[in-house]
């Protein structure tokens, strides 16, 4: 067996384009662009390229970019004061404020400042918690596009036995809530996990998401399942690699993402969503205000 991979680039583009031309579909009924500022503090190169990264898809889909960089000398005072401007400012439909801060800022305090309707990164408890009682809103941006890519396979994932490896509050939680959501029979491996191989030899849906590279091992995949390596490392050498060992998982999976090229590009590309979600949410909200 070898497992076919899961173009995350070619996915990603159908997204983009979906929301495109959404964007068109506005734009000619009189409405206007979808808003989306992005606040960077400091200089992190990673974070910038990530932001850069975010601009230039704004641009490619017809949304407008508002970038906003502060000094890594920013106080937490004027970074919640930067962020309730944005929420009162009827022409932003998204804020998303790029993580990490530097230690000075309570990244949880600037993340619930930002108003849920505004939070296109799907992180604030609000929209997390309607995530969990199946009402999704706004909903975190990589284990949305993981769905994407399981949706693609054609995989009917009702019942399926899934394995989220990794807790993060902002990856692994809320993919154990997207995957239930999806109907799967779902487990959640974290640090007190004890035979994780054992686990991950159940799993017909496995996701990956420590930030180790080749943490789980190719031999430890049970045959015929779906692998999603969400993680991104980069080796001495230069090369990028995933959580997962890639070569001896492709020989047992049936579908594999590749690192880079799998998740990466979704997380992205359902940013690009999110902003239009948030701007038709606001839109139907301001419509049906004017009605009463």
């Amino acid at each position: 067996m070898s497992a076919r991979l899961i173009d995350g680039k070619a996915i990603a583009a159908q997204v983009q384009a979906r929301v495109a031309a959404a964007v068109a579909g506005r734009l000619a009924a009189g409405g206007r662009a979808p808003a989306l500022a992005t606040v960077l503090v400091g200089a992190d190169p990673a974070s910038e390229i990530y932001v850069r990264n975010k601009r230039r898809s704004c641009e490619s889909v017809g949304i407008r970019s508002v970038p906003l960089h502060f000094d890594v000398e920013i106080s937490q005072a004027e970074l919640l004061a930067a962020v309730d401007r944005l929420n009162g400012d009827d022409a932003i439909d998204g804020i998303l404020v790029q993580l990490p801060l530097p230690a000075h800022i309570e990244a949880q305090r600037v993340i619930e400042r930002i108003r849920p309707d505004k939070d296109v990164d799907g992180f604030h408890p609000y929209n997390l918690g309607r995530l969990a009682q199946r009402l999704p809103a706004l909903r975190p941006c990589t284990p949305y596009g993981v769905i994407e890519l399981l949706k693609s396979t054609g995989e009917n994932l009702y019942g399926k036995r899934a394995l989220v490896v990794g807790a993060s509050n902002h990856v692994g939680r809320p993919m154990g809530l997207e995957l239930l959501l999806a109907g799967c029979t779902t487990t959640v491996a974290h640090r007190f996990t004890r035979e994780l191989d054992q686990e991950v030899a159940r799993a017909e849906v496995l996701v990956v998401a420590v930030g180790k590279p080749a943490f789980v091992r190719g031999d430890w995949v049970r045959p015929g399942a779906i692998v999603i390596d969400i993680g991104i490392n980069r080796l001495p050498d230069g090369k990028l690699v995933g959580d997962v060992e890639f070569e001896r998982a492709r020989e047992r999976a049936a579908w594999i993402t590749p690192v880079p090229g799998g998740v990466g590009p979704m997380t992205v590309a359902m940013l690009m969503q999110n902003t239009l979600e948030a701007a038709a949410m606001r839109q139907a909200a301001g419509a049906a205000g004017n009605r009463q």
